[in-house]
């Protein structure tokens, strides 16, 4: 850029030797190079652009190195290297050769994570209402305004900046949304026509789950009841029926990194079992940390010798790179990884030398970072939907908290007139050993025949990561509990055995009834030994194991579960092959599975560039046998359809073989649709002498102080786009979801405490509608309804070529609507693209400050314009 400006003034300095040799539009280009921030002023002369001193437009904004004219703009806003945010900022001129300053309050830069002590030293006062210059606030910063791509650079000495994790967000932008009503509904339904031995007829089954709350300020009120119907159903009468599940009402404290909860809810079941209750419940909330702080990874130490990148990768994946001083060095913003994997430490000196070291990394689900306190508090009435157990009030605590050298101690009680339990527990990284947990629990139980017991139960788990085999032990546990004890939901049971019976789905048969919920207390839980190992084959894929047994006091049954196979991909094409199996204790039959699948993608045998309706089809294949005779073979094909890939189908053939030589066909085809409403399918089965049409509608409503919006099944967190007059905009990255004839749309899905960029597609916008802006960001709490605000501007589009006293109005004056906004720059010849406006109305025109340097423009579109893709008007300036 230097450079640039050193070839302009040697061009205007040899003028007097010779014509000019430049265009305009090359004079305009060298205009560009100038308004870039510059150490000393430098005066271009307008006259270039315009022979009559009259009509020369005023470039001294220019000049004193402003990029564009002082106001408000849109700008992604970094400091030092990071992204911070995306705000609407305000811009002055400031004195000669500064450029535009950004009005940056100190609670802003503090919301930014800078000191607050860092503003106790300037000289300035009223800074939050007045706008003054960073370097002024804050010594040896500076700001960089790229206007192109608008981005608010901010670069200010570390000793004024606090300590950040990697992805901090400060809670001063976090959002609680605004005030709504929500209502998700999942309505399903079919109809059954049998044919067979047994019965025949018609069945039709009906079922709503309906979910529903009320946010106010950071309050969230929710509500969940069911609706079900059935008739048809052997000699049963007709089943119609409401069920209340749960209502709760919670809130954050955000100064606790907390949640509150109360009434209906469950406790955590890190250390106790988690059970249900109905009460109040107070827990720490690791999502409000950054992702760097988020459960367990070690710290790094080490020594650079001078200025040094330091790198860090894990499982072949670069996770870490930073610039540290001279000197030792601590790393503890390492991102978590579920199953841990060693990291490589790379130290690259100035010199170009390295060293290279590694850190062996496995956690296990109780370890807690350095610093971090974990903690859940409950207490009220359980609750578990049983009818065969009462509803004791109970009080449960727990807390974890992390200390150097990779050790947590954590622990519990939980207590209830009937039960009373204390555990205590140490978790510790071992490095390159692995990683380890002990605890034991104490407790003392009074059951149903009003026995009292005392036991205890131990538990053992490990973890370790083999990178350099590919071998990772997920999880390897034991517990041993001796025969006096027993859990909290022991002590609730109000007889000493029993079982809940289930109908057979039609009624008519009773032998097929099943038998669930069923306990027997004087058999307690003696051993578990659980294990999950998987080993990656490259290039073959993975094999993995997973075992569970678990067995009783008094009798030698256990509960058996293993699952053993291996994923085995061959360029895009994914086969499996797996064999499980299980065994109940009080049950005498064992059940084995050997399953086959594989997957083809048809986009494996077409271009690229393809547009057959089957690039996003798959066709598939799997196999299922129950070694004791029978089989089912399935093959069928599924994929998508339409531009945005918001309708799915499938089709499916089969055949099976049962153990009793009885055979069978089936056949199955449904369509799923996602659109910006709210979400459709319909499905026919046929299995035997049974034909079965399904359907089903699902959705969400939220009613807000702009009207009610329809959507798409609602998740916890969700954003409502705000755009009145852009209505059928597609959004960006949402499948189905466009603004509604009002401008609205819901996104169903969002990120809690982090940055969700909200993007509107520009190329499915009127031709009369122009967005001040297409990407919003959005940081929304638990359970908010983020509000994400365009602004459209809606109107005709022109190119309006501008005449002043017979003469093109200068290049670089600025034109406004009548009410001062909208504004646009003249370029050559007079022209000034504009978008916004109305059929009819006033343009002002300033190209300086003179008597002669400022005009008035009336305008009007013909009647038969409206809509219009571009006008192209040349009109009079008075």
């Amino acid at each position: 850029m230097i450079a640039i400006r050193q070839t302009f003034q040697s061009t205007l300095s040899h003028r007097a030797n010779g014509a000019w040799n430049f265009t305009r539009l090359s004079l305009a280009l060298m205009i560009a190079a100038l308004v870039s921030p510059a150490n000393a002023e430098i005066y271009f002369n307008p006259r270039f652009l315009n022979d009559e001193a009259a009509e020369s437009v005023d470039l001294s904004v220019f000049e004193n190195g402003q990029e564009a004219p002082p106001g408000t703009y849109r700008v992604d806003i970094e400091m030092n290297g990071e992204y911070i945010t995306s705000r609407d900022i305000t811009f002055e001129a400031g004195a000669s050769g500064e450029g535009l300053i950004p009005c940056l309050s100190p609670s802003l830069l503090e919301s930014f994570g800078v000191k607050k002590e860092a503003f106790s030293t300037t000289t300035e006062t009223n800074v939050e209402e007045r706008c003054v210059a960073l370097s002024t606030m804050l010594p040896n910063s500076s700001t960089e305004f790229d206007v192109g791509q608008l981005r608010l650079t901010l670069s200010i000495p570390q000793i004024y900046v606090s300590s950040m994790a990697r992805g901090y967000i400060s809670p001063d932008l976090w959002e609680d949304g605004i005030n709504a009503g929500i209502v998700n509904y999942s309505f399903s339904g079919n109809n059954i026509n049998s044919k067979n031995n047994r019965s025949s007829g018609n069945s039709n089954y009906a079922y709503l789950n309906l979910q529903s709350g009320l946010n106010l300020g950071a309050w969230r009120l929710r509500d969940s009841s069911i609706w079900s119907y059935s008739s048809g159903v052997g000699e049963q009468p007709n089943n119609n029926k409401w069920q209340h599940i749960n209502t709760w009402a919670e809130r954050d404290i955000i100064s606790l990194r907390s949640r509150l909860t109360l009434g209906d809810g469950y406790t955590d079941g890190d250390i106790f079992e988690g059970v249900n209750l109905r009460g109040v419940k107070i827990n720490s909330i690791e999502a409000m940390l950054p992702d760097s702080q988020r459960g367990f990874a070690p710290v790094i130490h080490g020594i650079a010798r001078g200025t040094a990148q330091v790198s860090v990768r894990q499982n072949g994946y670069e996770v870490y790179q930073s610039t540290v001083p001279p000197g030792p060095f601590t790393i503890d913003d390492i991102y978590s990884a579920a199953n841990g994997g060693d990291l490589q430490v790379t130290v690259k000196e100035a010199d170009g030398s390295t060293q290279v070291f590694y850190v062996p990394y496995s956690t296990v689900p109780v370890l807690q970072r350095a610093g971090y306190t974990r903690y859940a508090f409950a207490a009220g009435e359980y609750r578990s939907g049983n009818d065969q157990q009462d509803a004791p009030k109970f009080v449960q605590g727990t807390l974890m908290h992390g200390l150097s050298g990779g050790w947590t101690p954590y622990g519990g009680a939980q207590l209830s007139q009937k039960y009373q339990a204390v555990n205590i527990g140490l978790g510790k990284d071992l490095g390159s050993f692995g990683a380890v947990s002990m605890d034991i629990t104490q407790a003392n139980t009074k059951l149903a025949d009003d026995t009292h017991h005392s036991g205890q139960s131990a538990r053992f788990l490990y973890s370790k990561s083999f990178y350099q085999t590919g071998t990772n032990i997920q999880l390897m546990g034991y517990r041993y509990s001796t025969n006096g004890y027993y859990n909290f939901s022991d002590s609730a049971y109000s007889r000493m055995s029993g079982y809940t019976v289930q109908p057979d789905t039609d009624g008519n048969n009773t032998d097929k009834s099943q038998y669930i919920n069923y306990y027997n207390l004087l058999y307690t839980k003696r051993g578990q030994e659980q294990i999950s190992i998987s080993q990656q084959i490259d290039p073959f894929g993975t094999i993995y194991l997973s075992a569970n047994r678990q067995s009783y006091w008094n009798t030698s049954n256990s509960d058996q579960q293993i699952s053993i196979g291996a994923n085995v991909p061959f360029d895009d094409i994914n086969t499996s092959l797996s064999y499980s199996f299980s065994n109940n204790a009080w049950q005498n039959e064992r059940d084995h599975t050997l399953a086959f699948n594989i997957n083809i993608p048809f986009s494996h045998w077409m271009r690229s560039d393809s547009k057959s309706v089957f690039k996003n089809a798959n066709a598939s294949y799997s196999m299922s046998n129950d070694m004791k005779g029978g089989m089912t073979n399935l093959a069928g094909i599924n994929g998508t359809l339409l531009s945005d890939r918001n309708l799915s189908y499938s089709v499916q053939v089969g055949h099976t073989k049962g153990a009793n030589s009885s055979t069978g066909s089936s056949g199955y085809t449904s369509l799923n649709y996602r659109g910006g409403y709210g979400n459709a399918n319909l499905g026919y089965s046929r299995s035997g002498q049974n034909n079965q049409i399904y359907y089903g509608f699902s959705g969400g409503i939220i009613a807000h102080a702009n009207g009610v919006t329809f959507g798409q099944p609602l998740g916890e967190t969700l954003i409502l786009i705000k755009a009145p007059g852009a209505d059928g905009v597609k959004v960006e990255n949402q499948t189905g979801i466009h603004t509604d004839w009002r401008g609205y749309a819901l996104i169903p899905y969002a990120t809690e405490y982090r940055e969700n960029r909200v993007a509107l597609n520009i190329n499915s916008l009127q031709d009369n509608v122009e967005l001040e802006e297409t990407v919003v960001s959005v940081v929304p709490t638990h359970g908010a309804v983020a509000r994400a605000t365009f602004n459209a501007q809606i109107g005709n589009k022109v190119l309006m070529t501008l005449k002043y006293k017979n003469k093109f109005v200068p290049f670089g004056a600025i034109v406004t609507q009548g009410d001062g906004t909208n504004g646009s720059i003249v370029a050559e010849s007079g022209q000034v693209y504009l978008t916004g406006l109305p059929q009819a109305g006033k343009l002002q025109v300033s190209w300086g400050n003179g008597e002669n340097a400022n005009c008035v423009v009336d305008y009007q579109f013909p009647a038969t314009t409206p809509g219009t893709p571009l006008n192209q008007q040349s009109v009079i300036c008075h």
